[in-house]
């Protein structure tokens, strides 16, 4: 164990932050707006000094935090850091900082936009590094509450039907996920998911799940699959996987920019992690029954929402499907870890796979994000209007928001260079080594998703212009800023990825070496 409750620390600082502005911060719109801001900044800082801290290249879990909560029922406050975890720590710091950046000044209880937001990052920081079931799950909730009032209180006009389909969805996941466990903990006692992976490796786990169920008939097979269903209906509905995405489409577009970048850029990366945390490590020999229709439901993600945002002219909705088909691949990735073998150089395939996928999830949040400020940016300076054929010729009126809107663009197409490229190679690298069949059944995929973000620059960028007939005012320095620093972190990404694979990497191997694929 660590000495100091550096964990702790992070999950108590936005969430004790948040209450106390929603709680004193009304008329005190500039300060709560600090306030998040440094609240964000102490919190990245934090992150990164954990790095010097703990040993992260060690691949294990660093800074644990284990007390005994409710012993009775196998419940502990348990808390732990890995690569993976600290990634994504990274990642909600990033996106929450742009977040605030793109609010500007939320016209309607400031405050409680601000503290909502910090309440958001401290359920996300819970998430990611919890490893008591209980606890987890807590925090996972915790995370849907703020988000559900971001997207009722500033959305658009349709945002109390859209918050209320975006929260029952999730929900309704969550209640699966949590049948799931249930089942799991009647079997074996055991909540902590490090001692769950140890005995799904040992080939423990669904024998002594299926003894407790054995009275009423079902096999332990049937017992393995209804709970690997449940427990991947609760992921499936936050990344989204289709067909659960039907939340998705309508409350990216309803929700106002800041929200939506929440959404696509952090919360979206809460189900590609359950995935890779806990699904992969208890799920193992399950996951080898069903890969292929698993593999096929990924491909319907990839390739069905890619043409779905070929088909929009809402840009918002365009970037909506984007998202679900940039993790549509992590979905692949994760599960042709089901095909993987004795074979030669599987390991390397494993490896590169999993990579890929976190590198994704960092990359997609970071250009997502980017682009839905771009997005809000140009809905605003186009008198609240958003439609595709509403734009044209801003290349010339707005050249330096043109050139960032552009390189986001890019990156999020995967052009090499920039951060985008990485993760989806080495996920095709992995795929490739895994299930074949499956890598060349998605490259369409890539090239329709290179049609729509395309076209939908040649629409927006080039042309005649098709306004409202306003003045167009390029980007102040205020945008510039924060848009720049994005872009600069996608180049530095690209030509540099192993700023991040360095802590990946030994926490995949990790992994990889309690899995009996």
């Amino acid at each position: 164990m660590h000495s100091f409750p550096w964990l702790t620390l992070l999950i108590l600082m936005p969430l004790l932050s948040g209450l106390g502005v929603m709680l004193w911060g009304a008329g005190r719109s500039r300060w709560t707006r600090r306030i998040a801001q440094g609240v964000c900044g102490l919190s990245g800082w934090t992150i990164l000094a954990l790095t010097k801290e703990v040993d992260l290249r060690s691949g294990s879990l660093q800074a644990v935090e284990r007390h005994a909560w409710i012993p009775s029922l196998g419940v502990e406050y348990y808390l732990g850091l890995d690569g993976l975890g600290w990634v994504l720590l990274l990642l909600t710091v990033v996106v929450a900082s742009m977040a605030l950046g793109a609010a500007g000044e939320v016209g309607e209880r400031p405050h409680l936009f601000d503290g909502l937001v910090l309440c958001l990052m401290a359920g996300l920081f819970g998430t990611f590094t919890a490893q008591n079931f209980v606890h987890w799950f807590l925090f996972w909730e915790l995370s849907l509450i703020p988000a559900f009032f971001l997207v009722r209180l500033w959305g658009g006009h349709r945002r109390r039907v859209v918050s209320l389909q975006f929260f029952l969805f999730t929900l309704a996941g969550s209640i699966a996920m949590l049948l799931g466990f249930l089942i799991q903990y009647a079997g074996t006692g055991q909540m902590n998911f490090p001692e769950l992976a140890q005995l799904a490796q040992q080939g423990r786990l669904w024998p002594q799940v299926a003894e407790v169920w054995k009275g009423w008939g079902w096999t332990e097979r049937e017992v393995a699959l209804g709970v690997l269903l449940a427990v991947l209906a609760g992921f499936a509905v936050k990344v989204p996987m289709m067909p659960l995405h039907a939340w998705l489409p309508s409350t990216y577009a309803e929700a106002s920019t800041p929200v939506s970048m929440l959404l696509t850029g952090v919360m979206s990366k809460m189900g590609v992690y359950g995935l890779v945390r806990i699904f992969l490590p208890l799920f193992q020999e399950p996951l080898r029954w069903v890969w292929p229709w698993l593999a096929g439901l990924a491909l319907w993600t990839v390739i069905a929402s890619a043409c779905a945002a070929l088909a929009q002219r809402d840009l918002k909705r365009i970037l909506a499907y984007s998202s679900v088909n940039h993790l549509g691949y992590c979905l692949l990735a994760v599960f042709a870890l089901g095909a993987a073998g004795p074979v030669s150089g599987s390991i390397v395939h494993q490896a590169a796979a999993l990579n890929g996928v976190i590198l994704q999830m960092f990359n997609h949040g970071l250009t997502a994000a980017t682009l839905f400020w771009c997005v809000g940016w140009l809905e605003k300076g186009n008198g609240g209007f958003r439609e595709l054929d509403q734009f044209g010729g801003l290349r010339a009126a707005v050249p330096i928001f043109c050139g960032l809107m552009g390189m986001a663009t890019f990156a999020s197409l995967g052009l090499p260079g920039l951060n985008g490229f990485i993760g989806e190679f080495l996920i095709f690298l992995g795929v490739f080594g895994l299930a074949p069949w499956a890598a060349w059944l998605a490259l369409p995929g890539l090239l329709v998703t290179a049609v729509f973000l395309l076209t939908m620059v040649q629409r927006v960028f080039y042309g005649p212009m098709k306004t409202t007939g306003q003045r167009w005012m390029d980007v102040d320095w205020r945008e510039r800023t924060g848009l720049g620093a994005a872009v600069i972190v996608m180049v530095l990404l690209g030509l540099w990825p192993q700023l991040l694979l360095q802590f990946t990497h030994p926490f995949v191997m990790h992994l990889l070496a309690g899995l009996r694929l």
